[in-house]
């Protein structure tokens, strides 16, 4: 791989799980190493890019497919996209794979009962009761990866080591530069 090629860090998992924390770690440990790097937060994308779409299966699928195009645009041209979006079908990650070919899946993992606990909006009890409707994980599939490049149990680790194990795949794959093994973490 280049030195200036990019790639995109996909995180998948539940509203909660811990996706947008750890890639908001990840994004300046990537820029510390040299990397043009550029985030996409699927609730960020949902009001500017994806605005007036639903929940349905088919505007879930648009709203990821549409995330999928940028960070393809961008690792084209030398970023690192870094998204972070519930992406519930496996066939939309699926097409995304494809389409971004350097691509690295990062299944972001913790319980129903974690994810309800951590909610502090109240969103996953009223999904519970039934005031909320088409709620992913709930009363809305949500599709595991099948092969992701890594899982990520987030009630088995803090934010900080789930970073560190992203930057490890991320160089056991080949993307980062044999240099940015030796930069000093950030929170040393």
């Amino acid at each position: 791989m280049s030195d200036d090629q990019g790639f995109c860090v996909w995180f998948t998992g539940l509203s909660g799980a811990g996706k947008s924390t750890i890639a908001e770690l990840l994004v300046p440990e990537l820029l510390r190493r040299g990397h043009k790097v550029e985030a996409l937060d699927g609730d960020v994308v949902r009001m500017n890019l994806s605005k007036g779409l639903g929940f349905s299966k088919e505007d879930r699928d648009t709203n990821i497919l549409r995330i999928g195009f940028v960070a393809h645009l961008l690792a084209r041209n030398g970023v690192v996209a870094v998204c972070s979006a519930i992406s519930p079908y496996r066939g939309a990650r699926d097409h995304v794979r494809e389409q971004i070919g350097d691509f690295v899946e990062v299944y972001v993992h913790a319980s129903l009962e974690e994810v309800t606990r951590r909610d502090q909006k109240g969103l996953y009890e009223k999904a519970l009761r039934g005031e909320i409707q088409n709620f992913t994980g709930v009363s809305d599939p949500y599709e595991p990866p099948e092969n992701p490049e890594l899982a990520i149990d987030t009630e088995r680790c803090t934010p900080e080591e789930a970073c560190g194990m992203v930057l490890d795949k991320l160089a056991e794959l080949g993307y980062l530069k044999d240099n940015d093994l030796e930069a000093e973490p950030v929170n040393a």
